[in-house]
């Protein structure tokens, strides 16, 4: 049984970076063709991720009230039509249009999957299975631009958007046929009720699930600050590894998927190692990782006597993300046995809008590439580990299991 939410999760989420990676290789014959410069193009990225935080506002609430399914379902319909209208634009103002409506759809199917999680799995099974959910993500920057130039050696570039349809026609297809509503299990009665208690109320839920909490807020800053970091990362590799390392672009793809690489064989080691290891401690390591990098870059300033460790500064920060990004997700939702949905939505739009907003604040104050990556691998490392020392565990959700088995 488990397995079946497993699956759909995973199908759920793989859309987010589906969206992103595959249509990359046709990026220049699309800019041709809708007589727009690559450049103006590259802001799709940004369009992809407002609509999916712009999603992520509602649709955890909407999936609380009415449940996981539905918005799964409207999700993967949503991004099927917009990549399918995809497939016919004519200018690049409908296409960044588009962009923004498969945003909208993926961003509802992510925080379902998370949400879906939450509802079946408990702490130490939820830790491990998002761990690969994480490394699922990284294998698509890999995959997806391959199987995006294979399709492009036989057909135009609108068949990459007929495939990223095709996509979520079968995650449409697994919502309806193999996914089954758990929202409706966890606003059941515990075992421990009696047969003469009062149901839960809104009004119960209310007052012992809260946002507030400095337990949620220290996971979700830290949630942030990781997703802030590898963003970071991303955005500024094409400057750091060809600009300032002197990389051609067929090296640049090399090195950017040999650190895809290391981030996928972390997130597939993680279940492993939680197994042996505290999840605290897997997390200071984390933490510890990005500071380390930090001091590296600093160090090396990736001058080309520096090439190789440079490289492998950068190596640390995927390993760093891969590490600890999927227990302090998991950790972070473990209080919200009902409103899970909502704190899903709650991490994913300040994971997206941290991101944006650090990226857009840095350059408009003219800070180099460089010295922007040192900065929130430096004092978010910092800032991440001392949350995790001083805020260890989740006392809410203890206290929240008892008033709600309280007959």
């Amino acid at each position: 049984m488990m397995t079946r939410f497993i699956l759909c999760s995973f199908a759920l989420v793989l859309l987010y970076p589906t969206a992103i990676d595959l249509y990359l290789v046709g990026l220049p014959q699309i800019a041709k063709d809708l007589g727009a410069s690559e450049s103006q193009l590259h802001i799709a990225f940004s369009v992809y991720l407002a609509g999916m935080a712009t999603t992520m506002v509602f649709a955890g609430k909407l999936a609380d009230k009415i449940g996981r399914k539905p918005i799964a379902i409207a999700g993967a319909i949503i991004f099927t039509l917009a990549s399918a209208m995809g497939s016919i634009v004519d200018n690049s103002q409908a296409f960044l249009i588009v962009r923004f409506i498969q945003g909208i759809g993926a961003g509802g199917c992510y925080v379902v999957a998370f949400a879906i999680l939450r509802d079946t799995l408990d702490d130490e099974r939820r830790a491990k299975v998002l761990s690969m959910v994480n490394g699922i993500t990284c294998i698509m920057p890999v995959i997806a631009p391959v199987i995006g130039h294979l399709i492009m050696l036989r057909y135009p570039w609108s068949s990459l958007f007929i495939t990223m349809a095709g996509m979520g026609v079968l995650v449409c297809l697994l919502s309806v046929f193999v996914l089954q509503e758990t929202h409706n299990k966890t606003l059941m009665p515990s075992a421990e009720h009696s047969h003469n208690s009062a149901p839960t109320t809104d009004a119960q839920i209310a007052a012992t699930e809260f946002f507030y909490e400095r337990f949620f807020l220290s996971r979700l800053l830290i949630s942030a600050i990781a997703v802030t970091a590898i963003l970071t990362f991303v955005n500024t590799s094409p400057m750091l590894i060809m600009n300032t390392m002197g990389f051609s672009r067929g090296e640049y793809s090399t090195t950017m998927a040999l650190t895809a690489l290391v981030s996928m064989l972390t997130s597939f080691a993680m279940p492993f190692a939680l197994s042996f290891f505290h999840q605290r401690s897997l997390m200071i390591l984390s933490q510890g990782l990005f500071v380390t990098a930090a001091i590296i870059l600093g160090v090396t300033q990736l001058a080309p006597s520096y090439q190789l460790l440079s490289l492998f500064g950068f190596s640390l920060i995927c390993a760093s993300f891969s590490i600890g990004f999927g227990v302090v997700m998991s950790q972070a939702l473990s209080p919200y046995r009902f409103r899970a949905g909502v704190a899903s939505s709650i991490l994913g739009v300040v994971q997206v809008c941290s991101s944006a907003l650090f990226i857009w604040l840095l350059g408009l104050l003219g800070v180099s590439a460089l010295n922007m990556l040192i900065l929130i691998l430096l004092i978010g490392g910092v800032i991440s580990m001392v949350l995790i020392l001083l805020i260890p565990s989740a006392l809410q959700s203890d206290t929240h299991e008892q008033i709600v088995s309280t007959p």
